[in-house]
């Protein structure tokens, strides 16, 4: 191995040490001041050979770009076990805060009037919340009468829902496509569960229809020793001579 192999290779261990050992997604630049000779441009090459290194060893980790840094993460695959084992309470959030983080996200900086004309309801619980929860931030102030507060999003936002950077958010076309997809594919699940259905009761009419078709034939079938005489008839013959 060759002197710039070996300074590579340790370079790479360095990163690794440094993204493990940091509890906040850690910018490149950061990480680039710690190396010699190294700039965050290399430093995000290196990181491309240790995510290569991880893939390649199906090892349960890899190095995620989120909220400006680099952070190490298990794989998804893994959530369910990981679970078992989480000490602390995931981080739950409701359809109001959810929408009004989208708003936010997309509009920032936005009002607590603007989000109340678009969601239609009072917002001042849910920005409370989200405030609290790190994942909304005050901005400053509109420069209008009043001058309402201005609401953005955090790095925690970012850091949660897996985002580099707000240019990273699906564009509101996206958006539209996947709410169109998830319809259909809802429409399609009601429709074959009411297919399902009819072909269930389609097989039950079927069922109690043999069944009553099956009883006269039962009748049809007696002997004629068990078929009653009329009255005043003559016995029926015997079979015995």
């Amino acid at each position: 191995m060759t002197d710039a192999n070996v300074e590579r290779e340790e370079q790479r261990r360095i990163v690794e040490a440094v993204i493990l050992a940091s509890s906040d997604p850690i910018p490149a630049a950061r990480i680039a001041a710690l190396l010699p000779r190294c700039n965050p441009s290399q430093v995000r090459a290196l990181i491309k050979e240790l995510n290569d290194e991880y893939a390649e060893q199906r090892r349960a980790f890899e190095i995620w770009e989120v909220a400006g840094g680099y952070q190490l993460r298990s794989l998804a695959e893994f959530a369910p076990y990981l679970k078992q084992i989480q000490t602390t309470r995931p981080l739950r959030l409701s359809q109001a805060a959810l929408e009004t983080l989208a708003i936010v996200a997309y509009r920032q900086p936005a009002t607590r009037a603007e989000i109340e004309d678009i969601r239609g309801v009072d917002a001042g619980a849910v920005l409370r919340s989200l405030l609290e929860r790190n994942l909304l931030r005050i901005a400053g102030h509109r420069e209008v009468p009043g001058r309402p507060i201005l609401y953005a999003t955090t790095r925690r936002f970012l850091e949660v829902f897996g985002l580099a950077k707000l240019g990273d958010l699906p564009t509101l076309r996206e958006v539209s496509e996947l709410a169109s997809d998830a319809e259909m594919e809802q429409d399609s699940d009601a429709i074959d569960g009411a297919s399902a259905a009819r072909q269930d009761a389609g097989a039950a009419d079927a069922a109690d229809t043999a069944e009553s078709d099956a009883e006269p034939t039962a009748e049809r079938t007696c002997s004629r020793e068990e078929i009653p005489a009329p009255l005043g008839a003559p016995p029926p013959p015997s079979s015995t001579s």
